[in-house]
């Protein structure tokens, strides 16, 4: 009856202590995070996602995927449902990729959002609103993937088509050619290389002396420049040659202004007095000449003239 009660005993310490350790592990396993219920559907291949893989928004963990099945709504796409914390800040213009963990190939879901809408996307737990899930890297490669083998094909059997047998004897003829322009160009480096060294660099050796001339010459110039600019400011100076000659051109203008005024007009009388003293000696001259002894006896009566008393009428002259 002991044995009993001691069993029972540590029975019921043993589920006890069972209880508590399921009771610590609940406490400190619990999630108090509220979640909204978000959706994908596609079309494409989600190889390596698994229900409770991570769900990622710009690499900071903030869901996880809960179920992954078929989409009753459109025939052969695979609906993925995923409880994201409801802190995320999700808008219409939130997308979703398929990446990858390293080494591992595990998938996750990545979310991510340009920007281009504010409107945030509002949780609805009876009908979860579907978020866009564009094709990664991955299934970008391998949707065309089908072109780029074409393409390399198409490469191929061009670059086959251009290395024919007849293409390679004319592209060795091309590089004979090449080959002997390359000589060619070398006998005209080497003639050119003569002619430097010949003629050429004399020449440049020659420049220096007659730049030096130059630079002798220009300073012959200028040194020339420099006097005549001296003498230019020195006739147009204040009081210089060039003010005595103007104030000399004037006082000679006024000068012969006076001299026009007065002196012509003086000389001009005298000239007419002397003009006439002339006329009177001429006259006087001739009346001498008539008759000489009016410088003895004077003039005389004036004979008298017609219709004076004692006027005789000359006698008429014999033919």
């Amino acid at each position: 009856m002991e044995n009993k009660s001691h069993a029972l005993a540590a029975g019921a310490f043993v589920l006890g202590l069972v209880a508590v350790l399921v009771a610590l592990v609940l406490w400190f396993t619990r999630d108090d995070t509220v979640r909204n219920t978000y959706e994908l559907s596609t079309r494409d291949a989600v190889s390596g996602l698994q229900p409770q893989a991570a769900v990622r928004y710009r690499g900071i963990a903030v869901g996880k995927v809960t179920s992954i099945d078929f989409d009753p709504e459109h025939k052969g796409n695979v609906r993925v449902r995923m409880a994201i914390d409801e802190r995320v800040p999700l808008t219409k213009s939130t997308f979703a990729t398929l990446s990858y963990q390293g080494v591992t190939g595990l998938a996750f879901i990545a979310l991510d959002d340009k920007g281009e809408s504010q409107e945030p996307l509002a949780p609805d737990e009876d009908d979860p609103p579907r978020i866009p899930l564009k094709p990664s890297v991955l299934a970008q490669l391998q949707d065309r993937g089908e072109a780029i083998l074409g393409q390399v094909e198409e490469v191929s059997r061009r670059a086959n088509a251009l290395l024919n047998d007849q293409n390679q004897q004319r592209i060795a003829q091309a590089l004979e050619s090449i080959a002997q322009v390359a000589a060619s160009a070398n006998e005209v480096t080497r003639a050119f290389d003569h002619t430097l060294k010949n003629r050429i660099d004399p020449a440049l050796a020659a420049i220096p002396p007659l730049a030096q001339s130059v630079r002798g010459t220009a300073q012959d110039f200028a040194r020339a420049a420099q006097t005549l600019n001296t003498s230019l400011t020195r006739l147009n100076a204040q009081g210089g040659p060039l003010e005595r000659l103007g104030s000399g051109t004037a006082a000679l203008q006024q000068t012969l202004e006076s001299i026009n005024a007065t002196t012509l007009p003086r000389l001009n009388r005298a000239a007419d007095d002397t003009s006439l003293a002339a006329r009177r000696v001429g006259r006087m001259a001739d009346a001498i000449a008539d008759s000489p002894q009016s410088l003895i006896y004077g003039n005389g009566v004036a004979a008298p003239g017609p219709g004076e008393a004692g006027f005789v009428a000359p006698a008429p002259r014999q033919p």
